[in-house]
């Protein structure tokens, strides 16, 4: 469990989040959608406590960010480390020091080579292949299925049911609706620096639709495609 209360976050005198009210429990998939800009990434960097705020975060285990698997849309990677060293550093950080490489090479990666010479898609799966092997109990997927190959974009959506089924809270963004269609419970639109609405699994058709005639409209007919 994850509760947020009354959280807001500014830069200087612009106001990214404000008045943030949430409750993710355990066992469930939440997406968060909003346009570029909307303050999905502060979010996701305030619960993990990489950006100062004023509110307050609880989590039902102590020091949340030491139980949190956060994915971020663009991973970094040190210059000289190998995707078999990145797995194991982050593996080291949870006290976890026996990995089966073999066992767990999901995405098939090149794990001997440098990370810093892995493409877009290449890189993503590699940081969620070692944010699952910490064992973590919170999971925070910022675009994960972004810059993916369909198979493994198929792997993926696999991931979040399974650790759905393993009782754990996860919290994912995503520009593909029928990502989060396959995958959340709940869907919580993100606009003008607040939770506008919450969308629960039955209504994700009517939500889908909304959104559709929001973002298009008549726009395509100005095209005069012919």
């Amino acid at each position: 469990m994850i509760q947020i209360e009354n959280l807001s976050k500014k830069y200087g005198n612009k106001v990214v989040l404000q008045s943030i009210n949430l409750l993710f429990e355990s066992g469930k998939v939440y997406g968060l959608v909003g346009e570029n800009g909307a303050g999905k990434t502060t979010l996701f960097n305030c619960i993990a406590g990489l950006e100062t705020y004023n509110g307050e975060i609880k989590s039902d285990l102590p020091i949340l960010k030491n139980h949190l698997g956060l994915l971020v849309t663009e991973p970094y990677f040190f210059p000289k480390i190998t995707g078999k060293e990145y797995i194991q550093l982050l593996c080291n950080a949870r006290n976890i020091n026996t990995i089966d490489f073999e066992k767990n090479k999901i995405f098939d990666l090149p794990l001997n080579e440098y990370a810093s010479k892995y493409s877009t898609g290449m890189k993503k799966k590699l940081a969620l292949t070692a944010i699952l092997l910490q064992e973590n109990k919170y999971f925070i997927l910022d675009e994960p299925f972004n810059g993916v190959d369909i198979q493994s974009n198929i792997i993926i959506t696999e991931i979040i049911h399974k650790l759905k089924d393993l009782g754990k809270t996860i919290i994912i963004s995503s520009h593909i609706f029928s990502t989060l269609n396959d995958t959340c419970d709940e869907i919580m639109i993100l606009e003008n620096n607040s939770i506008s609405k919450r969308v629960i699994k039955s209504d994700f058709y009517q939500l889908e639709n909304e959104m559709k005639k929001k973002s298009i409209g008549n726009k395509i007919d100005f095209l005069n495609l012919k």
